[in-house]
C-alpha cells in the first residue's frame, strides 16, 4: 500500500518506473540478442524485433498497477525459463535458437539426444545461469507500481497494442496476397522474442515436419530404376558430391578471375578436371536442386516428386548414403532440402540459426566428413551441402580470410558504397576455396577408390557489370553471373586405374546441371533403362543442347542461356580488370 501511495504521490508520467519495468521484460530476450550483436553473429533486425516485442508485457502492469510486482514476477518466471534455452544454446554453439534445433532434438534417437543434452548442459552453464538469473532478480526488485493516471495508462497501453501488434499485422495483411502469408510474416516478427521463440519454433516444426513426411511418403512409393547394372559392384568405393551455394565461377581465379580467390584449388588444378561451360537451370537453391538431384528438368519440372533422386539411385546400387549440411534445416523454404537429406541413411545438420543472415562457417563440415570417411561401410555416397558464398557475405568467412579490402583488382565501375560488399564476396569465395580444397585433400589422404565432384547450386551477381548495380539473383532479369557455376571433378589414383578416362574434350562442353544425375550415374559406372548418356557431360554419346534457364512453370519465360552469354568489358588503365556480363 505504501508503494501505491508513493506512486499516486508522484507528479507527471512515471517514465523512470516504466523504463525499469521495460528493462526487466527486455532482459530475457535482450541478453542473448546483445551477445549476438557483440559477437557479430547476425544482423540487427532480430535485436530490434525482440526490443519491440518486449513492450507488450508492459500492458498488464499498466492496467493493474496495484499488482505490478506480482504480474511482473509471474511473467518474468515464464520469460526466464523460456530464455534459458536460447541463451544456453547460443553460449555453446554460437547460433540463435530456431525450429531447426527442435527438429534435430525430436528427430534424434535416445542415445543421440542424451549425448546432445550432455553437451548442451555443460558445467560452466551453471554459474552463467546463476549470474543471469541474479541479474533478472535485481531488475525485478526495481519494479514498482507506475505513477500514471488511469487515462494515461489506458492510452499508453492502447498505443503499445496498436503500434507493436495491430499496425504491423494490418500492414502485412495489406501487403500479402493471402491472410496466411500475412500471418507467417507477422509471426517472423514475433519469433525473435521469448517465449515466442519456443512457441513459434515448435509450431513451425510441426508444420514443416508434416510437409516433409508427406514428401518422404511419396518418395518411398517411387519405383526403382529399371535394369540397373553397376560395373563396380564388387569394389569398395567412396563417392563425394559437394554442393556449393551462390558461387559464381567468374569470381574464381581458377576460372581466370584476376584476384587470387582460389589459391588452394589453383595449386590442385593438375589433379582436377575443371569444366568451364556449366550453368544452372535456375538461380535459386531449392528450385535448382529439384532438377540437379533428380530427373526433373524444364520439360518435366515435377519429376523430382515422381522419379528417383541421386540418393535413391545410389542406395539402390548398394551404397550407404550420408548427407552433411551447413544450410538451415527446418524452415518453410528449406523443407524440400531437408526432405532430400532424409532420403539418405544418415544426416548431419550443422546450421540451426534462426536466419540465414547469420555467421556460419563451412569449415564445420570437415570434422563430420572425416568421421564418415572412417565409417566401415565398404560403399559410401557422401553429399555435403555448403553455405558457400550466400548473403550476407561478411558472415561466411573468419577474420583471417578478410584479405580483399581495397580496390586492387576491382573494376572501376564499383562505387565506394558497393566496394565493401564486392570485397566481402571475394573473401567468401576465398574461404570457400579453403573448404572445398580441404575436403579434397582430406579425402585424398584416405587413399580412396572414388571421386569427388563439386558444383554450386547457382551463381550470384555482385556488381559484375557496369550496366546497372545488380546484386543477388533475379530470374525475371537474368544476368550471366547468376547462372555460371563452378563444376570440377577430382578422382583418386585407384579410381583412375579402374576407370581410365580423358576429359579434355569435355571440359568446355555447354552443359546444364539440370542433367547432373545422368553425369553422376555415368561417372559412378551405373547403367539403367532411364539413363540418357547423351545428357552425360563425360560420355562419348554427349549431345549439345540449348542451355535452358527460367521458370519451367511459366514456359514463356524459358530462354536459352546463350542469349545472355558473358561479354568481356575492358576497364581503362586496368588491363587485369575484366568483367563478364
Amino acid at each position: 500500500m505504501q508503494a501505491i501511495a508513493q506512486a499516486k504521490g508522484r507528479q507527471g508520467m512515471d517514465w523512470a518506473g516504466l523504463g525499469w519495468l521495460f528493462l526487466f521484460f527486455w532482459y530475457f530476450s535482450g541478453v542473448t540478442h546483445l551477445l549476438i550483436q557483440l559477437t557479430g553473429t547476425s544482423g540487427f533486425e532480430n535485436f530490434r524485433q525482440a526490443l519491440l516485442m518486449s513492450t507488450i508485457w508492459l500492458i498488464p502492469v499498466l492496467l493493474f498497477p496495484s499488482k505490478a510486482r506480482a504480474i511482473a514476477g509471474t511473467v518474468g518466471v515464464v520469460l526466464w525459463l523460456s530464455s534459458l534455452v536460447g541463451l544456453g544454446y547460443f553460449c555453446i554453439y554460437g547460433q540463435q535458437f530456431s525450429q531447426s534445433v527442435i527438429f534435430i532434438m525430436f528427430e534424434s534417437n535416445i542415445a543421440e539426444s542424451s549425448e546432445y543434452f550432455a553437451q548442451y548442459f555443460a558445467w560452466w552453464m551453471v554459474p552463467v545461469y546463476l549470474a543471469y538469473s541474479f541479474g533478472a532478480w535485481l531488475l525485478w526488485r526495481r519494479v514498482r507500481p507506475l505513477g500514471f493516471s488511469r487515462k494515461q495508462a489506458l492510452l499508453l497501453s492502447l498505443a503499445i497494442f496498436v503500434g507493436v501488434l495491430v499496425y504491423p499485422l494490418a500492414k502485412q495483411i495489406q501487403k500479402r496476397p493471402t491472410l496466411q502469408q500475412a500471418l507467417e510474416k507477422f509471426e517472423a516478427r514475433v519469433e525473435p522474442a521469448v517465449p515466442w521463440q519456443l512457441v513459434v519454433g515448435y509450431r513451425k516444426y510441426l508444420e514443416q515436419l508434416s510437409d516433409m513426411q508427406l514428401l518422404l511418403a511419396d518418395n518411398a512409393k517411387i519405383a526403382p530404376l529399371q535394369n540397373m547394372l553397376d560395373k563396380h559392384v564388387d569394389l569398395p568405393s567412396t563417392l563425394v558430391l559437394v554442393l556449393g551455394e551462390s558461387t559464381n565461377r567468374q569470381r574464381m581465379s581458377l576460372y581466370g578471375y584476376p584476384r587470387a580467390t582460389t589459391p588452394k584449388l589453383d595449386k590442385l588444378r593438375e589433379q582436377l578436371a575443371v569444366f568451364d561451360n556449366v550453368v544452372t537451370p535456375r538461380p535459386y537453391t531449392i528450385e535448382a536442386l529439384q532438377q540437379v538431384l533428380t530427373f526433373a528438368d524444364e520439360k518435366n519440372p515435377d519429376a523430382y516428386l515422381t522419379t528417383p533422386s541421386i540418393m535413391n539411385m545410389m542406395k539402390q546400387a548398394g551404397y550407404k548414403t550420408y548427407w552433411i549440411t551447413n544450410q538451415q534445416t527446418m524452415t518453410k523454404r528449406n523443407t524440400m532440402l531437408t526432405t532430400f537429406s532424409k532420403q539418405a541413411d544418415e544426416q548431419v545438420y550443422l546450421n540451426n540459426n534462426l536466419n540465414q543472415d547469420a555467421r556460419q562457417y563451412d569449415g564445420d563440415v570437415l570434422a563430420p566428413f572425416n568421421k564418415i570417411l572412417g565409417d566401415a561401410a565398404p560403399r559410401k555416397l557422401i553429399i555435403i551441402h555448403l553455405l558457400g558464398t550466400h548473403m550476407s557475405y561478411k558472415y561466411r568467412y573468419p577474420a583471417e580470410f578478410d584479405q580483399f579490402n581495397d580496390r586492387q583488382g576491382v573494376p572501376a565501375w564499383v562505387t565506394d558504397d558497393q566496394l565493401p560488399t564486392y570485397n566481402s564476396y571475394d573473401n567468401a569465395v576465398l574461404y570457400n576455396d579453403f573448404v572445398v580444397a580441404s575436403l579434397i585433400e582430406n579425402f585424398a589422404a584416405t587413399k580412396p577408390n572414388g571421386f569427388l565432384l563439386y558444383l554450386s547450386d547457382h551463381g550470384e551477381a555482385v556488381f559484375d557489370s557496369p550496366e546497372g548495380s545488380v546484386l543477388g539473383r533475379n530470374e525475371g532479369k537474368p544476368t550471366a553471373p547468376m547462372y555460371t557455376i563452378p563444376f570440377m571433378l577430382w578422382t583418386s589414383e585407384q579410381w583412375r586405374a579402374n576407370n581410365p578416362a580423358d576429359y579434355t574434350t569435355a571440359l568446355s562442353r555447354p552443359y546444364s546441371s539440370a542433367n547432373l544425375i545422368h553425369t553422376w550415374a555415368n561417372l559412378a559406372g551405373l547403367s539403367f533403362a532411364e539413363l540418357d548418356t547423351s545428357k552425360s557431360l563425360v560420355s562419348a554419346d554427349f549431345k549439345v543442347r540449348p542451355l535452358i534457364i527460367g521458370d519451367p512453370y511459366q514456359p514463356k519465360s524459358l530462354i536459352d542461356f546463350s542469349l545472355i552469354k558473358p561479354k568481356v568489358v575492358a576497364v581503362e588503365s586496368k588491363p587485369a580488370d575484366l568483367a563478364q556480363q
